[in-house]
């Protein structure tokens, strides 16, 4: 953990998105970092283009060799498959299929499943044969949609393995896959895995072990004596509904109730979010004046087969989830010689020095851009942090080694499940799990993500 501190707080292997959310940002993110420098000169070194800062450009790749794969050098359709209700609204969908047409020989289109359709035996859409599929969402809704709208073309599809993030990720893609990493089978995974990884449990009636070892005879009277420390999940949400955090939601018995109601909630030590938050530089509108504002930052890796995409950094409250009103935060890799915390405060202080007129106009600046790049989520436009989080060449590096083991291990769990060794943890219903099993994973081409609460060395309770 010398590079960088931190945990994750979960793991998407179904359909992570922000690859292109981080490009977008990079480019506005860059354009506001040389305004800023023509106000005041800040003196510091940073590389905004990066490839690792641009993650999409990996998952493109990967896509268009998954084509070669089936194809060989044949043109051929790339669909990129997600609900109907958001072919408008997620930006991210629309541009990786027009990013796909522009490749010689691929065509790239949004869908939704329903329009897939079976044409002399191969899937295609409006009469062209479907190559390979993207699609943005998991399987319980794929098969709440399958029962709307019988969507056998797609799961012939699955059964084809041209589904590039597979079903067979679906039984260890829930939270509750922490518990196998943080239980009994923890020597079956990297060291640097289960350091990173919080105490989890299936929330329920039960006896179990405790985050220090010790017994635990009520796992539900334990977690209400425990509250401030520990967070309450759904298995399998997303978007950050559903979870409530101790301190922050102060009412033990309420959250305890409300993921009982629910069911199938993960318990988990909630990591110290004092040590993975940034002081951002803000406009305070209201006051007319800038301020330093603290804000809880997130750390997404996307990766895929062999090497990592990219990274997708969000800012905001608690979640910082977009879907949940956070925002995301350019990135930059630090060149100059000096540490990151140095370079953080001189940039704060230089922004804070800065007129607040000038700084407004910066804003707008980068406003409008936003508006140009239709930078908009599901709540509408998306929140960017007005200075970049930083990053060094090592921490690069160590990055690179800690995604190669999150992917080495998901193939660990993977195999698990296939084997049985799960069965009492995974909870999903049997119709899932049948499309699970028509295309297991393995490793072939997919997207998957880890989501931390990483410190780079600029957190402010630091030293």
């Amino acid at each position: 953990m010398k590079d960088f501190l931190g945990y994750h707080s979960e793991w998407n292997l179904g359909s992570p998105g922000g690859w292109d959310y981080q490009r977008i940002t990079q480019i506005i993110g860059k354009a506001v970092w040389l305004r800023l420098n023509e106000i005041r000169p800040i003196g510091v070194d940073l590389d905004f283009d990066h490839p690792l800062l641009f993650p999409v450009d990996g998952f493109v790749e990967m896509l268009v060799q998954a084509h070669r794969a089936c194809e060989g050098s044949n043109p051929g359709l790339i669909a990129v498959v997600a609900e109907e209700e958001t072919l408008e609204s997620v930006t991210e969908n629309r541009n990786l299929a027009e990013r796909l047409s522009t490749i010689h020989g691929i065509s790239g289109v949004l869908t939704a499943p329903q329009e897939l359709e079976l044409k002399t035996g191969r899937v295609c859409r409006q009469g062209r044969p479907v190559s390979v599929i993207f699609m943005d969402f998991n399987t319980d809704v794929l098969l709440a949609l399958h029962r709307k709208h019988n969507l056998t073309p797609l799961l012939q599809a699955v059964r084809e393995k041209r589904v590039i993030n597979p079903r067979g990720t679906e039984p260890i893609n829930v939270k509750s896959m922490f518990e196998v990493i943080t239980g009994p089978h923890r020597n079956r995974f990297h060291t640097d895995i289960v350091q990173r990884t919080p105490w989890t449990r299936q929330f329920y009636p039960r006896r179990t072990e405790g985050p220090q070892g010790e017994e635990i005879d009520d796992l539900i009277e334990w977690t209400r004596s425990h509250w401030d420390n520990l967070v309450l999940k759904p298995e399998r949400g997303y978007s950050g509904k559903g979870v409530q955090v101790g301190r922050i939601n102060k009412d033990a018995d309420e959250a305890v109730s409300l993921a009982l109601k629910e069911g199938n909630y993960i318990v988990q030590e909630k990591i110290p979010l004092e040590l993975w938050a940034e002081d951002i530089p803000t406009l305070n509108l209201e006051k007319g004046h800038i301020t330093l504002e603290r804000c809880q930052t997130d750390f997404r890796c996307l990766m895929g087969p062999k090497r990592l995409f990219g990274f997708l950094s969000r800012f905001g409250g608690v979640p910082t989830n977009v879907g949940s009103g956070g925002g995301v935060q350019p990135l930059a890799v630090l060149h100059s010689d000096m540490s990151a915390r140095e370079a953080v405060d001189r940039i704060n202080e230089a922004i804070l020095g800065m007129e607040y007129g000038d700084l407004f106009q910066v804003v707008e600046m980068q406003k409008k851009m936003a508006m140009e790049h239709e930078f908009t989520y599901l709540l509408g436009p998306i929140k960017i942090a007005l200075r970049p989080r930083l990053i060094t060449t090592p921490q690069l590096e160590a990055l690179e080694s800690y995604c190669a083991a999150v992917w080495s291990d998901c193939l660990t769990l993977e195999k698990m499940w296939l084997s049985g060794e799960l069965d009492d943890i995974v909870n999903i219903e049997e119709e899932e799990l049948e499309i699970a099993r028509l295309q297991p994973w393995g490793g072939t081409p997919a997207i998957i993500a880890s989501d931390g609460l990483f410190d780079f060395g600029t957190n402010p309770e630091g030293s």
